[in-house]
């Protein structure tokens, strides 16, 4: 079975690519392998759902520009297919004069990377949301939510239109290079094809090595956890309501996000996980848990954060402390509100030294290009994200 290209992972950022293949290469054969019985089953299904504005990143960067265009893509794409969306706007609460001061910088990073956004004041932010407490707001127009699940199936069902063959379920167990072609192993058969592209988020250290090339990071898994609101506060806000980030950690903070089925979600947090794909409260793979332990950089970021993997841990382990994070700037919320819900997983890939890839990482050889970072918001910049590797793998 000899293809032209071959894309490892049925995520959103291998379905995009294999669409961008397609794009350049209409005549060319493509052939998607998902481990997994359906498309979209890790990061991409267990995420917010939010299409980004860009608000958040350095301008100029890749990243402030490809999310201005992603989201612009994604959006045009599901008018296209009939996917539904809502653009109902976000608000960045300030709740102490800090958080206000640096409102400021997100409000400059907004203007000059082209973001529709305006600042509240804190009476202004009480009338547009009666339920959220803060010192004031940045309400940010075009942010928007969409089941990406949905756009992955989709992206899916145009791939298989226009002539691409999409095997799930199998799993690779082996790559070889050779000089004209790649060799992908799997339990049931054996694939060829001129060049390989691999997208396997959560997976994609392991998949980088099995191919043979030396990589100095490893990717370490962050447990989000959620939390949905029961039925009769789903009209509790408009608009997805977030905290100013703290520029010195990761991630973006416990928000209040709307669902495309009407309902409202909380979260997530960032715990360090022992399982790259145990979405259960306590899973743990041993597999994992030895990968992390001797790798030197994992112990390097644990002390560098530790503090706040500290104050993260005790927040998942007493709901309470959870819904303290919450009430800072919804203070309506009690702990009978905070119902059960599926976790997330982040990849984030890590440097022997302890310090997190913030940016694009790819791994190319003459016959094979390895996305071993697409960091977020890799689900709004996916479209663009896949038009880049395509370009820079077939040239």
């Amino acid at each position: 079975m000899k293809y032209d290209v071959c894309v490892i992972g049925g995520g959103i950022v291998g379905l995009a690519t294999a669409l961008a293949v397609q794009a350049r290469r209409p005549h060319a054969s493509v052939l998607v392998l998902e481990k997994e019985p359906r498309l979209a089953a890790h990061q991409t299904g267990h995420n917010s759902g939010v299409i980004h504005s860009g608000i958040y990143y350095k301008p100029g960067s890749l990243k402030a520009r490809l999310c201005l265009e992603g989201a612009s893509a994604v959006k045009r794409f599901c008018d296209e297919n009939g996917v539904p969306y809502d653009t109902c706007g976000k608000l960045i609460v300030a709740t102490n004069a800090r958080e206000s001061s640096r409102m400021d910088d997100l409000l400059e990073r907004a203007r000059i990377n082209g973001v529709h956004a305006d600042r509240l004041t804190k009476a202004e932010l009480a009338a547009e949301e009666p339920a959220v407490d803060g010192e004031g707001a940045i309400l940010v127009h075009d942010t928007a939510i969409v089941d990406y699940k949905r756009v992955c199936t989709a992206i899916g069902e145009k791939l298989q239109r226009n002539g691409a063959t999409i095997e799930m379920g199998v799993s690779v167990t082996g790559i070889r290079e050779k000089g004209t072609h790649v060799e992908v192993d799997t339990p049931g058969a054996a694939f060829t094809a001129d060049k390989l592209i691999a997208c396997a988020g959560l997976q994609s250290d392991r998949i980088a090595r099995l191919a043979g090339l030396e990589i100095e990071h490893r990717i370490i898994p962050f447990r989000g956890e959620y939390f949905k609101l029961p039925a009769s506060k789903n009209d509790i806000v408009k608009r997805l309501v977030y905290p100013v980030p703290d520029p010195a950690l990761p991630f973006l903070g416990i928000h209040v996000t709307k669902t495309m089925g009407g309902g409202q979600t909380v979260g997530p947090n960032a715990v360090l996980g022992t399982a790259r794909e145990g979405y259960a409260k306590h899973a743990v793979n041993l597999r994992d848990l030895f990968d992390l332990s001797v790798f030197p950089g994992f112990w390097r970021l644990l002390v560098r954060y530790r503090a706040s993997a500290f104050h993260e841990l005790v927040n998942s382990l007493w709901k309470r402390g959870y819904l303290d994070e919450c009430r800072k700037y919804c203070p309506s919320l009690s702990l009978d509100d905070l119902l059960p819900m599926g976790a997330g997983i982040r990849a984030q890939a890590v440097r022997r030294d302890g310090s997190m890839i913030d940016d694009f990482l790819f791994l190319q050889t003459p016959r094979m290009l390895h996305v071993c970072n697409a960091p977020s918001p890799a689900a709004t910049s996916s479209l663009p994200i896949g038009r880049m590797i395509a370009e820079q793998c077939l040239g």
